[in-house]
């Protein structure tokens, strides 16, 4: 079973303003505020991160990497959670004004 849910988008841009931009949350630079457009994958590691809150449309913002760059201290739904890149990968996020 698929556990792939994506955001639709909420219709055009206003004018003037620049496009957002789509990647992985492991790609996100520290300190970069974000919003979760889609939770890829199947199995028990996609349920498990949208049962913790990680949903399409949730604010998420990577605070620091461990010495070695894994794990990840992510901040979603205002708690910090600690996650491996395999699992940051299959999460999509939009950065920007979108």
């Amino acid at each position: 079973m698929s556990f792939a849910y994506s955001l639709t988008s909420q219709g055009a841009e206003a004018g003037g303003r620049a496009r957002a931009a789509t990647l992985s949350l492991d790609s996100l630079p520290p300190g970069t505020p974000a919003r979760v457009l889609a939770v890829e994958g199947s199995g028990v590691v996609a349920r498990r991160l949208m049962e913790m809150g990680v949903i399409p449309g949730t604010p998420v913002r990577v605070i620091k990497a461990a010495p070695l760059g894994d794990p990840l201290e992510v901040r979603v739904r205002n708690y910090h959670l600690a996650l491996r890149r395999t699992e940051e990968q299959t999460i999509i996020v939009v950065t920007g004004d979108g």
